[in-house]
């Protein structure tokens, strides 16, 4: 009873007992409102020297499936799980001095999917949907058209440099998004060879799982799931030895992690599969890692067992400080992927406590680094058909319902809703009466408007959000795959390198001009 009443006294100094919406006292006050603008201000008007380091470090976040309104209504959860209303709240990346638009259509699609999205923005061009590593000639699950069009990536760049490399994500780690970082596979669900066409494993097509250790050598550190797809068919998972389901699927009948652990037993490699085997390890005793902690995707955030499993921010936390040992630098991909399962299956709670979860992430590799030498880049490979309205009050919880009826059909409606996907619903022909709904569930699907199977992605524009070295030139509007040339470039690695000079550290373009104009200053005076 004593918390009831607590819970209910909170709640009305949050959202008033009376049924009008409250808000701190400050806020009536423009004193609090000008003072909160100067100092924006003041932050603002420091941005005027420009960082111009040569970036030694490079993070790019990717946030699969997080668009614009995914990150509003993560910021507001946020604040709500620290006990406030949530719309004042910051987000780690919403501290990012440098924002812009990137444009993510796919060379043959106006909506896009993840792998050719993952192929602009690791890549550096545009691609077909479900192709991964290669350019637009190469034609979707056609084996044939893969050979000569194959695209390297800013992870290939970087390790060429003789910087660290890793990926860490919540998703298998030969998912569409890490894929594209060192795979070359003109159909993204080639997971191993037992998802992929005999004609194709004919033509000398590789699986994703293989090229995962073939491609690159010594990628240094790999973390996220996709156990499964490195291990010979029904060979039982370590985890789950009884579930036919997580056993391998591998039909050439190689162990791709015990090739890798013999390859690497002279080196400091550790291959672990549980969280205490992770944090058991000693960074500065690793130079090698990798790390498979499920069979297929990791578990949602809010499935997740934290004795066994570990969080995004746990493994980028041991990711960063394995690669930054290395003199040269490193690159690291962080995903999180699993906001965008969320958001398929009309999960709007799993996907946005996924966007928090990697907004921690954020602000765990910032503690460890240093925007002097590490550019950071957080963004979305594409959006979703999610929005949030209903003209809520402030406070409201995000999960929670709009304050008014719909004057169509006299029902409640949850401030949340999706364009298409499984949330659609009709009982006895009408709309289902969310009234009598618990959509604060973490496995609620929100309304839609559309029935589908499986909801869709959105073809909006996604934010970019970038500090560090050079970060300044994510600006304004960009197609996806400026991205990965901007992060070369602030790090003098790719194609970029032999643009570039070093003095006291500062990156930027050959004095081309300069020198143009010393020839033409000698040609008058001669002259």
């Amino acid at each position: 009873m004593k918390a009831s009443g607590l819970l209910i006294a909170c709640s009305c100094l949050i959202f008033g007992c009376a049924g009008q919406p409250q808000f701190p006292e400050q806020e009536k006050d423009p004193r609090f409102w000008n003072g909160w603008a100067q100092k924006t201000l003041k932050e603002a008007l420091t941005l005027q020297d420009l960082n111009k380091n040569q970036a030694k470090n490079m993070i790019l976040f990717l946030g699969d499936g997080m668009g614009v309104p995914t990150v509003t209504a993560a910021r507001i959860l946020k604040g709500q799980l620290s006990g406030h209303s949530g719309e004042e709240q910051q987000l780690e990346m919403d501290k990012f001095p440098f924002v812009s638009l990137a444009k993510t259509y796919n060379t043959n699609a106006q909506v896009p999917d993840s792998a050719g999205t993952a192929t602009a923005y690791l890549c550096g061009v545009k691609a077909n949907e479900g192709t991964v590593g290669v350019n637009a000639a190469a034609v979707r699950s056609q084996c044939n058209t893969t050979k000569g069009n194959e695209v390297t990536s800013i992870l290939k760049w970087a390790k060429d440099a003789k910087k660290a490399v890793g990926i860490v994500t919540t998703t298998r780690v030969n998912h569409a998004t890490p894929s594209a970082a060192y795979a070359h596979c003109v159909d993204r669900d080639w997971y191993s060879d037992n998802e992929m066409p005999a004609e194709a494993l004919q033509f000398g097509c590789k699986d994703i799982a293989r090229q995962l250790f073939e491609n690159i050598p010594n990628i240094d550190v790999i973390m996220g799931g996709g156990r499964k797809y490195m291990y010979p068919k029904n060979m039982s998972d370590v985890e789950y030895p009884n579930e036919i389901k997580h056993s391998g699927t591998r039909k050439d009948g190689r162990n791709l992690v015990e090739e890798w652990t013999n390859k690497m037993k002279n080196e400091k490699a550790h291959y672990v599969w549980n969280k205490n085997q992770l944090l058991s390890l000693n960074p500065k005793n690793v130079d090698y890692l990798l790390g498979l902690f499920e069979p297929g995707d990791m578990t949602y955030e809010l499935d997740r067992n934290a004795d066994t499993d570990p969080s995004l921010t746990e493994m980028v936390d041991v990711a960063i400080r394995i690669l930054q040992k290395n003199p040269n630098g490193f690159y690291l991909l962080v995903e999180g992927g699993r906001i965008d399962h969320g958001h398929h299956e009309g999960k709007a709670k799993q996907a946005l406590h996924e966007a928090v979860e990697m907004d921690r992430a954020i602000g765990r590799a910032g503690l460890l680094t240093s925007t002097e030498d590490t550019l950071s880049v957080v963004t979305a490979d594409h959006s979703h058909v999610f929005s949030f309205g209903g003209y809520t009050h402030r406070g409201n919880s995000i999960f929670g319902l709009a304050p008014k009826l719909s004057d169509v059909d006299n029902k409640h409606f949850t401030a949340i809703s999706y364009g298409n996907g499984p949330g659609y619903k009709l009982i006895d022909g009408q709309r289902e009466n969310v009234s009598k709904i618990k959509s604060e569930d973490d496995n609620y699907q929100a309304q839609a408007a559309v029935p589908l199977r499986t909801e869709t992605h959105g073809g909006e524009d996604v934010a970019v959000f970038a500090k560090g070295p050079l970060a300044h030139l994510l600006h304004g509007v960009h197609e996806q795959n400026y991205i990965p040339h901007v992060m070369a470039y602030a790090a003098c690695i790719g194609q970029n390198k032999d643009h570039c000079m070093r003095r006291s550290g500062a990156v930027g373009l050959q004095p081309v001009f300069s020198s143009i104009g010393a020839i033409l200053a000698i040609t008058w005076l001669l002259c």
